[in-house]
């Protein structure tokens, strides 16, 4: 899969390379000279992936360690849900760069960026501090391996997407 460095062995780091990722994505989906197009399909597969594997492989295993909030968690799900329909208002407009496609792109940014702040302030910080490195270097593998898994099933189409919210 991926060569093995510092990184690759703690779960926050994984997830927090995610999320920068998904902010460069979000710039080159505002920007005029980028394939718009593109960086939606691109950003659309990183947060299916990203926002499955954490919930299969990462929040119910630091719903265990105390110190860490589960109400928080819970709640982490739940913005994942608002996510993927924002994302999903966003695929379903025709025409990239349009009035529409700028107004859902912005409550997409808008609900992610909320979400991702909110879960490096509290979710990751309290698993940063409460976690051990050990478990942490397990649940980034465990973390990896399900998003990979579901980049390859091509899990950022608008179908797959649909089938998500309306789960």
């Amino acid at each position: 899969m991926s060569t093995v460095g510092k990184e690759d062995q703690d779960v926050v780091a994984a997830i927090l390379e995610d999320h920068r990722t998904m902010e460069d994505l979000f710039r080159r989906m505002r920007s005029v000279e980028a394939d718009r197009a593109a960086a939606l399909k691109e950003f659309s597969a990183l947060l299916i992936a990203h926002g499955e594997a954490e919930e299969a492989e990462v929040y119910g295993a630091l719903k265990r360690f105390r110190d860490i909030d589960n109400e928080e968690v819970e709640h982490g799900s739940e913005e994942h849900a608002e996510g993927n329909e924002a994302l999903l208002a966003l695929l379903e407009v025709e025409e990239v760069g349009s009035d529409e496609w700028d107004s859902r792109l912005e409550d997409l940014v808008e609900a992610v960026s909320h979400h991702l702040d909110e879960e490096e302030r509290t979710i990751l910080n309290g698993a940063r501090e409460n976690v051990p490195a050990e478990r942490r270097a397990e649940l980034a593998a465990a973390f990896r391996e399900e998003r990979a898994n579901q980049l390859a099933s091509d899990c950022g189409t608008v179908e797959n997407v649909r089938k998500i919210v309306n789960r």
